[in-house]
């Protein structure tokens, strides 16, 4: 077998190489449970169609023009002098101007419409849950029930979960893709975030900000469930015989464990530990708080 023989067989084997590659990507982010994952699904569909538009002509007219006017094309129309088209102008500015005139549209309306912290519209009262990131773990307070809980989150069906975030370390980012909306958690600050999911099923939830060396293990379950079972669940959390204290508390903060922390759940939790949590950041003193923030940092890159 000559050379080109083999390099045409290979050309034409390398696209089914490629998908091979591609057969391990898990596209949970294109397989939505929630309406806010439903809605971001479908902006990401439009916006790449979009510009689509553009890409697809090009490539084919690539092809197109490297094949009409090849060099054995002794057919092909030679115009050495030419230098202006207006059909062309029209189409090469005007396809893209209105492209990113529609783009800009869908911009703003769905960052309002998006916007993580607007409430879903529901008739069934949003599910509070305060989230506070660790390291290297997730704390899910429920302040209307007095629980809590380490990397598992459940809530009811089709039903809103009201979050407020903050970190009691450097910034992390809180995401659940089959649901919606990242958002940051910070120390010092409250970020808020409104998510819902229309499906039974458990829902993997992470870090997406790197934050230290047990970072890859920084993940939770959110257990999307029936109103009978969140209501067990909470049956179960209740009856834990671990209660949040502020000694226990400290005592987590300071547990930093490169493996994945087994989900625990907490029967009670001392009154206002998130507030607290987030304003004992807020220093009156900005200085001290900076320090505080790049000792923590760099302690952890030493990990």
């Amino acid at each position: 077998m000559n050379s080109s023989k083999l390099l045409g067989r290979m050309g034409k084997l390398l696209p089914v190489g490629l998908l091979a590659l591609l057969s391990g990507c898990n596209m949970i982010v294109l397989d939505p449970k929630g309406q806010v994952g439903l809605a971001q699904r479908d902006l990401l569909y439009i916006c790449v169609g979009l510009m689509l538009l553009v890409v697809i002509p090009v490539i084919i007219a690539t092809l197109v023009f490297a094949w009409k006017y090849r060099e054995a094309n002794t057919r092909a129309e030679y115009l050495p002098d030419w230098a202006h088209s207006n059909k062309i102008e029209v189409f090469v500015w005007g396809v893209p101007i209105a492209i990113i005139l529609v783009l800009a549209t869908l911009t703003w309306y769905s960052s309002h419409s998006l916007d993580p912290y607007k409430p879903l519209v529901s008739d069934k009262k949003p599910i509070r849950v305060q989230v506070v990131s660790m390291d290297w773990k997730w704390l899910f307070i429920y302040p209307e029930e007095g629980i809590a809980s380490i990397n598992e989150l459940a809530f009811p069906v089709n039903t809103p979960v009201s979050f407020e975030i903050t970190s009691d370390t450097v910034m992390n980012a809180f995401f659940i893709p089959q649901l919606g909306s990242m958002i940051y958690a910070m120390s010092g600050m409250r970020t808020e975030l409104n998510l819902d999911a229309h499906e039974i099923g458990d829902y993997h939830g992470l870090s997406a900000n790197y934050s230290g060396n047990g970072f890859s293990k920084m993940s939770f379950t959110a257990k999307a469930v029936s109103d009978n079972d969140y209501q067990a669940w909470l049956a179960k959390a209740k009856a834990a015989p671990l209660q949040l204290t502020d000694e226990q508390y400290s005592n987590l903060s300071l547990l930093r464990n490169l493996k994945k922390a087994d989900v625990t759940y907490f029967s009670s939790v001392t009154p206002n530990l998130f507030t607290r949590v987030q304003h004992k950041y807020a220093s009156p003193n900005a200085k001290d708080r900076e320090v505080a923030l790049a000792m923590n940092t760099i302690c952890r890159a030493g990990e």
